[in-house]
């Protein structure tokens, strides 16, 4: 098969060894502008009119193009980064709304544009030149080497968007941005398939989202959609599959750094075929989507936008800095390259022209980190880390390799794997290109009983790696006066790899010897086997410090303060921070630099042939240290005890501290000048003892001190493995800029050191060095240094990140395939790395990545071993873990267990009119007799009137006519009141005329057939009684929710918990405004609200008649959140331009500000009148956070500040007394105590939620991206229910409407 494949293509001759290994080690660079496919106006492109919202005409296209599993021969592109095969909706809400949409929709940026006044222009055509579909050909089968390989397309379809701008308003003496993008689509087409390629050049993302046009003074920016969506696919408006690339602006942002073919900034779809295509197929080379993946069946989404979710930005560290632990660096981790076997043709055949131009090369360039696409037989992608370093899979240079003839070009390669550069000297040579495991081989590797592939030459007992330069152990006669403990492998009975292998780290590899095994790290990682890092990656530290000092002669003790360190492992710098030390001890612990000078010998920067502690200690040791002070000999003892690596790869330490330090002054510092340690080893133990100076300077007063330090380092060593290495006793660090600081603003203790391990040197002149041993180098802090001759060197981003080596970004395992995560476990992205966590009801097996069901515990509330009041009265509230808590159900008052009815007709809820009855758990209400209404609402029964003229004449007619009338035949028309309608018509004819209010016809209306005349009432309309405004709506008694909608607001009734979506109607029209906030007085059934267009409070009574009452209309810029306290007849509101938050009596009177610092953006609010707290969010994308203080403004203090983003919506449930956010930043919906503890997630897949309200089990939420009002289950997390209103705008703020007061003071 392979053979046939070969000999449709031309044989070219193979050129230089040297030259293929080039190509098949470099690495690709972003995309440059020029490298688009070409087009201009020269080229035959139209230019799509300027403006916002455009669309063009359709294009015909010469051959029909495929799109999922239907033809279509027209295409429209738009200004909004869209292309489909219909022509776009009038109304352009699509440009706000997330996939699916209800149309056909190739997407490479959709998203609000304008190109009015020149910003940019659009342009599109047809081609069928060979220089393009050549090249697009060629992208094709580099993205698709199976199914791809003998794709040749006869049209191409390209639409390019050139320095266009996002749509902004228009603001007086603002210039418009000058943030521009340009991007480009190309639609490949052969009889039977089409392909979709997206370009995106080097800086041609500006801006990554747009903001909506109605989001007025909201500020909201929503990140571009980039996909494809089949539309809706038959007359029953059923949505049809999509494919989702972006969800947040930074994968948008990551649109140019990274690809699915290897050629950054550029992406390959199979996005129509003859065969069978449930979604759109992703080319899965060398890039963040590099392994196949099952696919979406018909009418689900598939979304890849995990793939580009990361924040790669790295701050770069060149000296201390006093905050540098507080620095956030994004979670990632080590990139495991694929070892796909499938062939790739590098065959890329003539060059194209640039834009407007005659010459370019926009061709493939080489392929990034990553594997083949796996579509006949997907390989294990960690079938490389069981490959000892210098054993290759290299590709059989002589027969597989077809390079291009012309000069220049740049080719994609096949990707990298472990163990591709020659073997050192002493190790196994690699297969022979003849008869190892070449790339033409893939089929024949044997198969796992799981399907997936083995690669041959497991490493075995005789087939020992190369670890580096170990140590040949000798033995020391050191007075080791601190813990001298060593721990060991238990050998009694031998253990092997078969039952132990998950005991090693999983960049690790288990080897059998004679007596047990050991673990191994793989190439590009260090340390003892069972704890693995990626070298040159930053390493961090998290751990606790306890003490009981004698600082001078006072004591001193603290427990558990925090302990941060982080470490640039490419160039020894190590800072440590320590929190909330007690000052006096602080000031004195500022000499031990040896509390942060552990993770500078465990993370130096190695000297050729020698190795810091990580490499033998892994993350488990203990490290004693006994320091005596000269003059006055006090003694300090810390022990510092590491107990391995944390889920994100973050070393755990804890450190005690005992004994006497001398007092220093608090105006003094601590100066310590470099210094070099000498480290001595033997099998499982490190010692080290020197003395060290130290200088107090306060003004002009400087003395010197100093002190003796023992340190003892003990550590498990595996003894199975044979130990043939020579290794030196002894070792040198050296520690140069020696930092010690303490802050009494922040209460911190700070330690930096710069520290590299070596060999013992003497005092002479130091000879040069590669900048590599020194950490002078320019590489990346997520980087490694390689020395070459003399002072050269060369930079490689270290596992788990790709770039050129001074650039690196994440490489994120969990969106490329390349993890170990088994079924029933969910892959989460570090920093360089991954975890596994099992999902809900499963826990892991013993190789930590295989996720195995579990029983859960005891559901009390199911099988009634609960204490709760009986089930009439209260709901039993399971917790997951058996136990449980007891709510009384509305209408019902007390703990839960026990439960009492509320009276409610001793509130007066009924009107004066009617009759209140008392039921167990709710009341009614009837109107006295003579009266009509629903008992809340009673009006006097209308007398009978006599018939009228018109009803009289229309009987009479009807009983002539035998009671039905013929089409043609006249029955008068009368009104409720039995008044004649102004127009009158022969049945169901067009012959019309219009009547006097006695029924005579006016003169000259008789109209011809199929033209209605304009006929004005006679009759004013009734004013017997009072009507309600034709603007206001009362709703109906009963539990309801009330939502804003822009320029009314909407009711929307519940049924239980059910939305009752047919009934649900606008209740008050209020033009001309934008309700943002809303919230209900449950005593008076007066709801509030909070208007951005006309800065005011209002509010209006749900009784009949009632008109809108302006409360508040001054001293407001951007009112948003407002929340209304029914007790304290108070009301309190957020002010996101003034940054305020105030409160206020609910008639307006005795307003005050409660809080004006400290706030950035403050939106949601929410008040707990029972316990007399207020709690509001901050959606400051810098800190966002969520705080509470009193009612009167009092111990206010932050709630929530970890792990949120835009925490839009803010709800308090006072039956369960949990106070509930939805985050649009983290799209979870969660909920605390409101004491802080009990944090859980409900959902961790929203949409966009505005805000949120809580009723019974269930959470009801406003969505941007749905708009519409989204229900969810509390006790599930699952969504049960939405209401989408016909007029589609933005939903705002919610809330719920009860039929009594919820709660009793």
């Amino acid at each position: 098969m392979r053979a046939d494949r070969a000999a449709g293509r031309p044989a070219l001759p193979p050129p230089p060894l040297l030259l293929m290994l080039l190509l098949l080690l470099s690495r690709a660079a972003a995309l440059h502008p020029s490298e688009l496919f070409p087009y201009g106006q020269s080229r035959g492109d139209q230019l799509l009119q300027e403006g916002d919202d455009e669309s063009s005409a359709a294009v015909k296209l010469t051959l029909s193009l495929r799109f999922y599993d239907a033809q279509f021969s027209d295409l429209y592109v738009g200004t909004n980064g869209i292309i489909s095969t219909q022509d776009f909706p009038r109304e352009t809400q699509y440009v706000d709304d997330d996939f699916p949409t209800d149309f056909p929709a190739i997407a490479p940026f959709l998203a609000d544009i304008d190109t009015s006044g020149g910003r940019g222009r659009v342009l599109y055509r047809q081609d069928t030149s060979p220089a393009v579909l050549g090249l697009a050909a060629n992208y094709v089968r580099t993205g698709f080497p199976l199914s791809g390989a003998h794709f040749t397309p006869t049209h191409a379809f390209l639409a390019t968007w050139e320095q266009v701008g996002a749509y902004e308003e228009a603001k007086r003496g603002a210039p418009p941005s000058e943030e521009l993008n340009t991007f480009q689509a190309v639609l490949a087409s052969d009889e039977s398939d089409t392909y979709a390629l997206f370009l995106y050049p080097a800086n041609g993302l500006q801006f990554f989202g747009t903001r909506p046009k109605e989001s007025y003074n909201v500020q909201l920016q929503l990140p571009a959609r980039v996909g494809f969506c089949r539309g809706e696919v038959d007359d029953l408006n059923r949505q049809g599959p999509y494919f989702s690339l972006t969800s947040t602006e930074q994968s948008v942002k990551n649109l140019y750094q990274h690809s699915n073919l290897g050629i950054p900034g550029v992406w390959a779809f199979h996005i129509g075929s003859t065969s069978p295509l449930d979604n759109v197929r992703p080319a899965t080379v060398g890039g963040v989507l590099s392994k196949a993946r099952p696919w979406a069946p018909l009418g689900q989404s598939f979304s890849h936008a995990v793939a580009l979710e990361d924040d790669y930005t790295q701050d770069t560290l060149d000296d201390y800095d006093e905050n540098e632990e507080e620095i956030e660096y994004p979670p990632s981790e080590p990139a495991e390259a694929s070892n796909g076997h499938s062939t790739i043709d590098i065959s890329l055949g003539g060059r194209v022209s640039a834009p407007d131009s005659d010459l370019a090369s926009p061709v493939p360039r080489s392929a990034s980190r990553g594997g083949p696409e796996t579509e006949a037989s997907p390989l294990d992608p960690h079938a490389k880390e069981r490959r000892p370093q210098g054993e290759t899979n290299a590709p059989d240079l002589k027969q597989r390799v077809e390079s291009s003839q012309q000069p220049g070009t740049r080719v994609p390669a096949p990707p990298e794997t472990e163990g591709d550069s020659p073997a050192p000297p002493g190790e196994a040579p690699p297969p022979s290109l003849e008869g190892g495991a070449g790339l033409a081989d893939q089929d024949a590797l044997p198969a796992h009983p799981g399907g997936e592939a083995a690669l041959p030459n497991y490493p075995g007992p005789d087939h020992a790696p190369h670890l580096g330069h170990r140590r040949q152990v000798v033995g020391v006669e050191d007075d080791i006066s601190s813990n001298t403990e060593v721990f060991t492998y238990n050998a009694a009975n031998k253990e092997t790899c078969e039952h132990n292998h998950e005991r090693c780290s999983r960049h690790a590899f288990c080897t059998d010897y004679a007596t047990g095994f050991c673990c191994h790290c793989q190439s590009r990682f260090y340390g003892n086997g069972k704890h693995c890092l990626p070298e040159g990656a930053p390493h961090r530290v998290n751990g606790k410090v306890s003490g009981h000092l004698l600082v001078g002669h006072t004591p001193v003790h603290f427990t558990d303060v925090d302990l941060h360190a982080y470490v640039v492992g490419n160039d020894g710098r190590a800072y440590t921070a320590i929190s909330h030390i007690p000052q006096p001890a602080a000031q004195a612990l500022l000499p031990l630099t040896p509390i942060g000078g552990l993770f500078g010998w465990l993370f130096a920067l190695e000297k050729p042939g020698w190795e810091n502690g990580f490499s033998l200690t892994g993350a488990t040791f203990i490290h004693d240290v006994e320091v005596t002070f000269y003059p006055g000999e006090e003694r300090v003892r810390i022990t510092q005890t590491a107990e391995g690596l944390d889920p994100e790869n973050y070393l755990s330490i804890k450190t005690n501290i005992q004994g006497q330090v001398p007092y220093i002054p608090a105006n003094f510092s601590a100066h310590m000048a470099p210094y070099k340690e000498l480290y001595h080893y033997t099998d499982s133990a490190v010692t080290s003892t020197s003395t060290k100076t130290y200088s107090l300077m306060s003004g002009a007063i400087n003395q010197t001190r100093s002190y003796r330090i023992h340190q003892n380092i003990t550590y498990q060593v595996c003894r199975h493995a044979p130990r043939h290495w020579a290794v030196p006793v002894t070792q040198q660090l050296n520690v140069d800029r020696v930092f010690a600081l303490y802050s009494d603003e922040e209460k911190v203790l700070r330690f930096a050191v710069t520290n590299q391990i070596g060999p013992v040197e003497g005092d002479s002149e130091p000879t040069p060095v590669n900048p590599c041993y020194d950490g002078s180098h320019t590489c990346a802090t997520t980087a490694r240094c390689h020395p070459a001759t003399g002072v050269d060197y060369t930079c490689e981003c270290a596992s788990g990140y790709q770039g050129d080596g001074r650039s690196c970004v994440d490489v994120n395992e969990c969106a490329t395939g390349f993890h170990r995560c088994g079924p029933n476990s969910v892959c989460v992205n570090l920093l360089g790395s991954y975890r596994c966590e099992c999902r809900s009801g499963y826990e892991f097996a013993d190789d930590r990545h295989t996720c195995i069901s579990i029983t859960p515990p005891p559901n009390p509330c199911e099988n009634g071993r609960h204490n709760c009041a009986p089930a009439s009265q209260a709901r039993c509230i399971h917790h997951g873990d058996g136990s449980f808590s007891c709510a009384c159900l509305p209408g019902y008052a007390g703990d839960g267990h026990r439960c009492t009815d509320v009276d409610e007709c001793l509130e007066n809820r009924c009107h004066p009119l009617a009759t209140c009855s008392n039921t167990p758990g709710s009341f009614s209400c009837r109107c006295q007799p003579g009266y009509y209404g629903d008992g809340f609402q009673c009006t006097p029964e209308p007398t009978q009137r006599p018939r009228t003229v018109c009803e009289r004449w229309r009987e009479s007619l009807l009983e002539h006519y035998g009671g039905t009338p013929r089409d043609d035949q006249y029955v008068p028309q009368c009104d409720d009141l039995g008044h004649f309608t102004p127009l009158q018509c022969h049945g169901k004819s067009d012959f019309c005329w219009c009547v006097d209010q006695d029924g005579r016809e006016v003169q000259g209306t008789r109209s011809q057939p199929g033209i209605t005349p304009a006929c004005i009432p006679t009759v004013a309309p009734p004013t017997i009684r009072p009507m309600p405004r034709p603007d206001v709506t009362p709703p109906p008694v009963g539990t309801f929710l009330l939502y804003a909608q822009g320029q009314q607001i909407g009711h929307l009734p519940l049924n239980g918990t059910r939305l009752q979506k047919d009934t649900a109607k606008t209740l008050l029209s209020l033009h001309g405004s934008i309700v943002v906030g809303i919230d209900y007085d449950c005593r008076e059934r007066m709801v509030y609200w909070t208007d951005v267009a006309g800065r005011t409070i209002s509010r209006a009574s749900l009784e009949p008649g009632a008109e809108p009452e302006m409360v508040i209309n001054s001293g407001l810029i951007s009112p948003e959140g407002l929340a209304i306290d029914h007790f304290r007849r108070t009301m309190y509101w957020t002010d996101s331009g003034l940054d305020k938050i105030e409160r206020a009596r609910l008639d307006g009177s005795e307003r005050r500000a409660l809080f004006h610092t400290d706030l950035v953006n403050p939106r949601a609010i929410a008040v707990d009148p029972i316990q007399g707290n207020l709690y509001w969010t901050d959606w400051n994308r810098e800190a966002p956070k969520i705080e509470m203080s009193s009612l009167d403004g009092e111990n206010r203090r932050i709630l929530v500040n970890k792990d949120i983003g835009l925490p839009n919506g803010l709800t308090f449930d006072p039956f369960s007394k949990l106070l509930c956010w939805a985050d649009a930043g983290t799209k979870k919906l969660e909920c605390v105590l409101p004491d802080g503890t009990g944090r859980r997630v409900i959902q961790n897949n929203l949409n966009y939620p505005f805000n949120i309200v809580s009723y019974a089990d269930h959470f009801y939420h406003t969505d941007w991206r749905r708009d519409g009002v989204i229900a969810v289950n509390r006790d599930t997390g699952q969504f049960t229910d939405e209401y989408l209103p016909e007029q589609r705008s933005h939903l705002y703020g919610i809330t719920a409407v009860y039929p009594y007061c919820p709660g009793r003071k």
